[in-house]
């Protein structure tokens, strides 16, 4: 029993362990990596479909507020035909309406233009995400 308790605590069987060990990590991360992977993509390509939906709004804002804002141009040009062949008050009621409907297409382009400021089209989940795999794979290399 003396002879088996020697043979336990012998230095070469510590180190059939850390090896074992060794190559247990690196087959979990050989299995992990591509999994983690998979994951980002699906992550990156769900952010650049909310993306894509954020760029179809932003583009039916601009268009709609061009729109309106054409009609208000419209309206203005009357008002001064207006106010060219009358020289009183019919105009001024079509000017007040032109620069009423200008301002609020105005505001809709404004709003409208947000939506293409480059931070919405930024994939903020999936670089915390690889940020965070990144901190995980070091913590286990370590």
């Amino acid at each position: 029993m003396n002879r088996d308790e020697s043979d336990l605590s012998g230095a070469t069987p510590h180190s059939q362990p850390d090896d074992a060990s060794v190559v247990g990590l690196l087959r979990q991360l050989s299995r992990e990596v591509p999994a983690l992977f998979t994951k980002e993509l699906a992550l990156v390509k769900a952010e650049l479909q909310n993306s894509l939906n954020t760029l179809k709004a932003g583009i039916a804002a601009v268009a709609g507020g061009a729109i309106v804002l054409l009609a208000g141009f419209i309206i203005l040009l009357m008002s001064a035909v207006y106010g060219l062949s009358l020289f009183m008050a019919p105009w001024l009621a079509a000017l007040i309406v032109g620069v009423v409907v200008m301002i609020i297409g105005f505001a809709m382009l404004q709003s409208g233009k947000k939506q293409f400021e480059p931070s919405h089209f930024k994939p903020d989940r999936t670089l915390d995400a690889l940020n965070k795999d990144q901190e995980a794979l070091r913590r286990k290399v370590s």
